[in-house]
């Protein structure tokens, strides 16, 4: 089953992101957990990194929740709030 994965950062948590970039990476690479398709969700600038957007393929949703209380970006208190969702995908276009 797909997951959505939608974390929040808290306001002033760029520097302890780019501080944990390398680790979220290599924890996403290594991790049992299919990711569909990840990346950073953005401020209205196009720029500036305000969350993080997942999807996930998982057996569970606790299986979610695991996951993503092991991701180095939630022991560096990167997000300040995480929503997962059951995904249902309808279209794919790519």
């Amino acid at each position: 089953m797909l997951f959505v994965v939608h974390a929040l950062d808290h306001e002033d948590a760029v520097q302890r992101r780019l501080a944990n970039y390398e680790a979220h990476k290599s924890y996403l690479a290594s991790s049992a957990m299919k990711t569909v398709i990840s990346g950073p969700l953005l401020a209205d600038d196009g720029e500036t990194m305000i969350g993080s957007l997942f999807v996930v393929e998982a057996a569970s949703k606790d299986d979610v929740i695991a996951f993503n209380r092991d991701d180095p970006f939630a022991a560096a208190n990167v997000w300040k709030e995480v929503s997962i969702h059951p995904f249902n995908k309808r279209v794919d276009n790519r």
